[in-house]
Formats: C-alpha cells, sequence, structure tokens
C-alpha cells in the first residue's frame, strides 16, 4: 500500500541539495485528511514543485557553464525542477478527478539527468491499494 500525496507533501530531486514542497492545482474536491489529494499532473516545476535547492548535475545548462568558468570545479546552480513529462504512475487504476493519483512510491524523470521522488506524502493515514 502507497499512501496518496497531499498538499504540503516534499518531494527530492537526485541532483538536488534539499527536498522541496508539493502543491496540489489539477484538482480540490477529493481529500487526504484534510488537504487536495494530489494527481500526477502536479507535476510542474514553479507550480507543483519547489526548488531543490542548488543543482548539481552538468547536463543543466548553468551548472555546466559555472563550473566551465570555475575550471572545472563543480559549481551547484539553483535547482528548478524541470519535469520531463508527468509523475509515472504506480497506481493507474485509483483516479481523482479524472486522472491517476499520486503516491508516495511514483518518480518523475527531470530534464537535467536526475530523477525525482516523494520524500514524505503530506499525509499518513489515507492509502491507495
Amino acid at each position: 500500500m502507497s499512501e496518496l500525496v497531499a498538499a504540503g507533501g516534499t518531494a527530492m530531486c537526485t541532483m538536488g541539495t534539499a527536498p522541496a514542497p508539493v502543491k496540489v492545482t489539477s484538482q480540490a474536491k477529493v481529500m487526504a485528511q484534510g488537504k487536495p489529494a494530489a494527481t500526477i499532473a502536479d507535476s510542474q516545476g514553479g507550480a507543483n514543485i519547489g526548488p531543490f535547492g542548488l543543482c548539481t548535475s552538468m547536463a543543466n545548462p548553468a551548472v555546466a557553464a559555472a563550473t566551465t568558468a570555475a575550471m572545472g570545479v563543480l559549481t551547484p546552480q539553483p535547482c528548478m525542477p524541470m519535469p520531463a513529462g508527468t509523475w509515472i504512475p504506480t497506481k493507474p487504476k485509483v483516479i481523482i478527478g479524472g486522472k491517476p493519483c499520486l503516491t508516495g512510491d511514483c518518480k518523475m524523470m527531470c530534464a537535467y539527468a536526475g530523477s525525482v521522488s516523494i520524500t514524505f506524502p503530506g499525509q499518513v493515514k489515507v492509502t491507495a491499494n
């Protein structure tokens, strides 16, 4: 069983240095412990997922440029999520507002060579089977 992700959950990128809050904008009717439950459509950088601190991926043009300017010394830069699609659903039959739910075991790929996962679902009582 996986917990539904709700507003206030957190996510983390493998190339970032800090977790980011998850904001739910895809729907507002279905609640999990009094908070809107997220769907796989809640995957927009900035709108749904905040910054991950600093990015350490050389595939990020800002990191590559700063590292080059520092003569090859890795120079992390601000990490704004760049999703390469939506969250990959693990419970595709659990539908919220016409979209698969977002659960604590979902992953999403970053356009800059990392993957994003849920570190805290925002609530721990409502599960998806």
